[in-house]
């Protein structure tokens, strides 16, 4: 007689599947790292007239955006949480940097949608990330090279128009078309990731 062939018992670890966000998560470093970024926006309107101390708080930014996703790979902390987090905290930090500057009058008006042009062609993205229910295959939107260059691109035309205003012009082209090519690819991307399997 053949030995009854039992089904495998159910995983009832409390390990969730990729793509599900954990509340536990936020407090690993390169998630706090992430949210930094929000008092830091908090922060620039109080220090904008002041070239050190913004050119201070801009710094911090752009070095807790390195930062967090070099702990992430290095703790072997990646989380579907933290590639939440992430541009939720560059959109907080580069909306709040943009309008101040424009309301300072350091910033022309036209580089609202110059700068904000990735964050404007990615809202929807992240938002129906978000809202949809979480697949254990689904993917979540993470940076990716035409993102940091558009991120460089628009912290060194936040770091002109705070300290070499000169060369502004040039600078919010280049963010301006790095920023486009940026959403285009988030868009491909993820277009890309929903396609059937051949």
């Amino acid at each position: 007689m053949e030995p009854a062939v039992t089904s495998p018992a159910p995983d009832l670890g409390k390990t969730p599947g990729p793509g599900v966000l954990r509340l536990g998560d936020l407090a690993l470093l390169p998630n706090l790292v992430t949210l930094a970024r929000i008092p830091l926006a908090a922060l620039f309107p109080f220090v904008a007239r002041s070239v050190p101390s913004a050119l201070a708080v801009v710094a911090a930014a752009g070095l807790s955006d390195m930062l967090d996703g070099w702990l992430a790979r290095r703790r072997g902390e990646a989380t579907p949480l933290g590639t939440v987090l992430d541009p939720i905290a560059d959109k907080t930090f580069a909306i709040t940097v943009v309008a101040t500057l424009i309301v300072e009058g350091r910033l022309p008006l036209v580089a609202a949608p110059a700068l904000l042009a990735r964050e404007i062609l990615e809202a929807p993205l992240l938002l129906w990330h978000l809202a949809r229910p979480k697949a254990p295959e689904a993917p979540v939107p993470r940076a990716n090279g035409p993102g940091k260059l558009a991120t460089t691109a628009q912290f060194a035309t936040v770091l002109a128009a705070i300290a070499v205003p000169e060369v502004l012009p040039v600078a919010l082209g280049i963010a301006a078309l790095t920023a486009v090519f940026a959403g285009i690819s988030y868009w491909h991307r993820d277009l890309q990731s929903r396609e059937p399997a051949r």
